[in-house]
Formats: structure tokens, C-alpha cells, sequence
């Protein structure tokens, strides 16, 4: 990505423009770069930042939803940001629902695309034997529409991630703990207006769990993009974007105060 990644003590982030913060938080095997489209889209009109999450650099015994959490609140408690608009992709979705959950008073509005929290199909019922990259390869074309989308820069990224053995021991412990997690009987709890954004054809959370959050939050609103997977801000960013921006736009004015 062009933008400097930013350090303030322990945290690696991007932030761009001013405005209102609307933070990005990325899935499992993500990263900044995943909101490449959305920077450039949302510095015109907003804060924007993202931090790097630290998914497999926190000890074990923090390697869980909760951890990732606490290390959010930190860095928006740092970096003193306030009225955030928060949104999340798969994991960090779900690690968006929870700090909500726990720190309402900053957050304006959730923003959650595929998000985890209530179901999700992971890597599937195996993981894949350590060097087996044509399953990485197959498991990484699962996460979009158009297989195309997995390009052998992602592929070599979640191979090497997958080839390392403590790696791979956190990635089960963060997937064994979204699981876990499950939020359905907390999510009526979280009033701030909310924006589910999903992907029609998203096979790891599928349509249904999108219903199923839209059901459960009191104040959000659905919308599903056809030809799309588990990452709509990856893959159909424009459509994403204009869903994102009319959401918004509701909430600057005075009829949508809640």
C-alpha cells in the first residue's frame, strides 16, 4: 500500500485525513492492505486508520477475541480518537462487536462485513498438513467469488503463515476462540446504528448469518452485494463503498440521532 505505516510506541497503523475516525480492523489472515480501496475513498472525508492487529504476536494465553479487543481499547485509549465509526471484516468484525460491548461511549456507529460472532465455517473440519500449498491455495480462493482474487502474493502470504508451527498454534487458538465467543445473546445490548455489509455468495459466514445480525442488533440495517464473498471491501470496493457512504450520510443528519 502507498501509505506510511505510522509507530506510536507499540502500535503500527495507517491514518489519513481528517474528520470524523472510521477505523478498519482486519480478519484472520488479513491485513492493511485489504483496505487499500477504502483509504484512498474515506481520507477525503474522514480520519482514517488502521491499525496493524497483532495476531501472532501476542502471547498464547492473550491469543483470543478478548485480546485482540483489550490491544484495540489500548490503541484507541493511546491515540485518544472519539466518535469512532467502527468496522470490521470476518474476525475483526467480531473483535469490533466485543469492544462495543465493553466500550460503548466512543463508538458513533459499526460498520461489519462477514463478520464472526455468531457462526462461520473456518478452515474447514482439516487443517492442512504443513507445506500443502495447493490446499492453501484452494482454502484462499474459498474466501471470494472469483477465484482470480487469490493471487499468489495473498497465497504465499497465508502459506507462510500456515508453515510455521508456533504460527499455526495461534491460529487455532484465535479460530478456537471466535468460536467460542458466541454474541447472540449479548448483541441487543449494542444500540449504536450499525451497517451489515455482506457478500451473497460468502461461504465462511454465509448469507444467513447476515440475516441473523441484522435480526439480533435493534439498530442496523442489511444489505447483501450479489457476485461477492467473504470480502466485500476487497472485492467489489466500489459497491462497498457507495453502501458505506449512504450509511453515513444518514448519520450526519439530525433525523438519524438516536
Amino acid at each position: 500500500m502507498a501509505y506510511e505505516i505510522k509507530q506510536d510506541g507499540k502500535f503500527k497503523f495507517i491514518e489519513e485525513g481528517q474528520g470524523e475516525p472510521i477505523m478498519f480492523l482486519h480478519g484472520l489472515f488479513g491485513g492493511l492492505s485489504n483496505f487499500a480501496h477504502l483509504v484512498e475513498h474515506f481520507r477525503k472525508t474522514n480520519k482514517v486508520v488502521v491499525p496493524t492487529l497483532p495476531l501472532l504476536d501476542l502471547d498464547l494465553l492473550h491469543t483470543s477475541v478478548g485480546g485482540l479487543q483489550k490491544f484495540v481499547n489500548k490503541f484507541i485509549e493511546h491515540r485518544k480518537y472519539e466518535n469512532i465509526h467502527l468496522m470490521g471484516n470476518s474476525l475483526g468484525g467480531h473483535v469490533a462487536l466485543v469492544h462495543t460491548l465493553k466500550n460503548p461511549s466512543k463508538i458513533r456507529s459499526l460498520i461489519l462485513t462477514g463478520s464472526s460472532g455468531l457462526f462461520e465455517n473456518g478452515m474447514g473440519d482439516t487443517y492442512p498438513k504443513r507445506g500443502d500449498k495447493e490446499y492453501i491455495r484452494n482454502k484462499t480462493a474459498l474466501t471470494f467469488y472469483d477465484p482470480a482474487l487469490a493471487t499468489d502474493d495473498l497465497v504465499n502470504e497465508v502459506f507462510e503463515i500456515t508453515n510455521n508451527r508456533l504460527k499455526v498454534i495461534k491460529i487455532i487458538a484465535l479460530a478456537k476462540s471466535a468460536i467460542r465467543n458466541n454474541l447472540g445473546e449479548e448483541l441487543n445490548q449494542i444500540k449504536q446504528p450499525t451497517c451489515l455489509i455482506w457478500g451473497n455468495n460468502d461461504t465462511i459466514t454465509p448469507p444467513f448469518v447476515g440475516k441473523e445480525f441484522n435480526r439480533l442488533l435493534p439498530n442496523s440495517e442489511l444489505h447483501f452485494i450479489d457476485k461477492c464473498g467473504h470480502a466485500p471491501m476487497m472485492e467489489v470496493p466500489e459497491e462497498f463503498n457507495r453502501i458505506l457512504d449512504g450509511f453515513l450520510a444518514k448519520l450526519s443528519t439530525p433525523a438519524a440521532t438516536v
